[in-house]
């Protein structure tokens, strides 16, 4: 077991056994398999095996699961370990094992902080984080611990120190490290828990590349006439949507669809208002108003994208008129001279499911140009699956090389054949 094997099939989750089906063994019975792989290199198994011994209180028996992750010097499984001791009241443990690792960068720093700060180390928090304030990590973790501290104004003057007055950045990825905007935003957090929300919103304003945390800060504080004015000029959608989740917490649902009416109104927020607005009257039991708003966007120009068409589809679906929606996609098959791309295709076959030609969903799936690749085999087996056809959708995907996969070890598992799952898991790609 090396930490770099452990990190690769971490990130990747390739030749391994991940997150989701390690809750799948264990929601179908299948918890031996589960302790059986955590001892055999699978970090996934391990790490949740060790949190249920831990949750019997069988806290030697969990830590001797986590020993031969934690030895190989990787910070998560050590970070696991951390979590564990935390949370069974043995915080110094905890404090002593992250110290160890602090030298292997900013997440165990940032960890180790925000641990020491939850145990009245508070001070001994902010000085690590302090010497770290130009990575971005840490500067957000010294915001967040020193909170009550009585440090504010040193923090913040660390923080202005670094927003130069005349550079402008023209892009996310302009300065390295902490750039400009992250510390004003950083600053403005300061400044409002200060209860200088008027200096908040003023650096706010500042920045070039966010507006989500002005938009939250304008809520927070029941200024909804400037996030009005906000949501009127910022077209990412942030502040609309922020306006709209205030007016419908508060049952007002006419002042939340004008909102995001207005949205549609302006070119920049015709996509995200759209969307967000048949998502609200949804949400409502007002289904059919919002199909009229996804078909408006899905027949303005260059409308028709398979994301937006299948939110359309689903619509239909949820409102029991499939057929409409298999009416609406013939449409736009003709505006395309007869051809059907599969991710328009695979909205279709699951309305004819829907409709109870699953048979004939199927026979067309597998006749489409498209038919035979790895993305539509996922979505023909998905849909035997939904339908009951367990082996039916497990054969479809063991009959491709190129779909052994995630999803065949799924059904696998579903069915009880849970060595051939892990076999298939465990395969290392060449």
């Amino acid at each position: 077991m090396e930490a770099a094997d452990l990190d690769y099939r971490a990130r990747t989750l390739s030749g391994c056994i991940p997150p989701s089906l390690v809750s799948r063994f264990l929601e179908l019975g299948h918890g031996d398999e589960v302790e059986f792989q955590a001892t055999r290199g699978e970090w996934f198994c391990a790490r949740e095996w060790a949190r249920l011994l831990g949750e019997q209180g069988r806290h030697a028996e969990a830590l001797t699961v986590l020993a031969p992750y934690v030895a190989t010097g990787w910070w998560p499984a050590a970070q696991a370990q951390a979590e564990l001791l935390e949370s069974w009241g043995r915080a110094a443990e905890a404090i002593e094992l992250a110290r160890q690792h602090t030298r292997a960068g900013r997440f165990p720093q940032a960890f180790l902080g925000r641990l020491l700060a939850r145990h009245g180390r508070q001070d001994e928090a902010i000085e690590l984080l302090s010497a770290g304030i130009d990575e971005p990590l840490l500067a957000t973790a010294l915001v967040e611990v020193s909170e009550g501290a009585g440090r504010d104004e040193d923090i913040a003057a660390l923080l202005a120190a670094r927003i130069p007055a005349e550079h402008r950045c023209d892009g996310p990825w302009c300065c390295s490290g902490l750039d400009p905007d992250t510390a004003t935003g950083l600053l403005a957090t300061i400044r409002e828990r200060q209860g200088r929300i008027d200096e908040a919103i003023a650096l706010l304003n500042t920045q070039n590349f966010t507006s989500e945390q002005l938009a939250g800060l304008l809520a927070r504080h029941d200024r909804l006439d400037e996030l009005r004015e906000h949501a009127a000029s910022e077209h990412h959608g942030y502040a609309a949507r922020r306006l709209a989740e205030v007016l419908e917490e508060r049952g007002d649902l006419d002042g939340a669809i004008s909102v995001y009416q207005q949205a549609i109104d302006s070119p920049e927020g015709q996509c995200h208002g759209s969307v967000h607005l048949a998502q609200l009257l949804a949400r409502h039991g007002r289904g059919e108003e919002a199909i009229e708003v996804m078909r408006a966007l899905a027949d303005s120009p260059d409308g028709a994208e398979d994301w937006i068409v299948g939110m359309l589809c689903e619509l239909y679906a949820d409102e029991g008129r499939a057929r409409d929606g298999l009416a609406y996609l013939d449409t736009l098959k003709a505006r395309h001279d007869g051809e059907e791309y599969w991710d328009l295709f695979k909205s279709r076959i699951q309305l004819m499911a829907d409709c109870g030609s699953l048979d004939e969903a199927i026979e067309q799936a597998r006749t489409h140009p498209e038919g035979d690749t790895s993305f539509a085999l996922w979505t023909i087996s998905d849909l035997l699956a939904e339908n009951g056809q367990l082996e039916e959708a497990v054969a479809v995907l063991e009959a491709h090389d190129s779909a052994r996969s995630g999803p065949l070890a799924d059904h696998l598992i579903t069915l009880g054949r849970v060595k051939d799952a892990v076999a298939l898991l465990q395969q290392r790609e060449s």
